[in-house]
């Protein structure tokens, strides 16, 4: 059972501590990693939410959930949305989370455009007569991003042994990037968030069509195949 605690209105302090927790289990949920939600509660009343009950970290990360699914997030499994939440605690999660890494509207390059929720895009729709009318001002969408530390010395090799030639079409770079340097991105053939090394055996130099090629086209698989063929290198792993 829960101790009696404060029921104080909590701090930003406090919050952002319970913002970041339930990032963290998003994160993970997202790449298939076990975690616990009875230990990550254990952890915030052991540090930052020392003042706080089980009872009330609960409801907080259901308010977290709740936010989230406002912003057409998948929440975190277990979590369900709180019914009730004050639209100051919502608001004032809301700019947390704008604030946190990898957790982006979706300006520029940093995302590609996202459907609404609920909507589901289609090949096979017949041609429109008629000129659909659009939004006037799309509404922002929040994402979050898991990155990995990589070895700028494996990425500088790799472009060095490319010379400017995609390693997967072998042709040459479609563009100079804004250094002069033909434009190739480095590619982890076994990707990083499935354990792959981060090392030259495993990264390739291509141009942004293979490069997206090896992450959404139908033949990826046997696209990549292709680069364990043709690349000496490479060794699987």
């Amino acid at each position: 059972m829960d101790t009696k605690k404060s029921n104080t209105g909590w701090s930003d302090q406090e919050l952002e501590a319970s913002v970041d927790s339930y990032l963290k289990m998003w994160t993970l949920e997202r790449t298939g990693q076990a975690f616990k939600k009875s230990a990550e509660n254990r952890l915030l009343r052991e540090g930052p939410l020392n003042l706080r009950s089980a009872s009330s970290i609960e409801y907080r990360m259901q308010n977290i959930s709740s936010v989230f699914e406002q912003l057409g997030l998948q929440r975190v499994t277990g979590y369900m949305p709180a019914k009730n939440i004050g639209a100051g605690v919502s608001e004032r999660i809301r700019k947390m989370l704008a604030t946190k890494p990898g957790l982006h509207s979706e300006p520029g390059l940093a995302a590609e455009d996202k459907p609404l929720p609920d909507e589901r895009p289609t090949l096979s729709k017949p041609f429109l007569v008629i000129e659909p009318q659009g939004v006037l001002n799309p509404r922002q969408l929040f994402t979050v991003s898991l990155s990995y530390a990589r070895a700028e010395h494996v990425r500088k090799l790799v472009l060095q042994f490319a010379n400017g030639v995609c390693e997967g079409c072998d042709l040459p770079a479609p563009f100079a990037g804004i250094d002069g340097q033909p434009f190739l991105e480095v590619h982890h053939v076994k990707h990083l968030a499935q354990k792959g090394s981060d090392r030259t055996t495993n990264a390739v130099a291509l141009c942004p069509n293979c490069h997206q090629r090896c992450h959404r086209s139908s033949d990826r698989d046997a696209f990549t195949e292709t680069l364990y063929a043709k690349i000496g290198r490479l060794a699987r792993e």
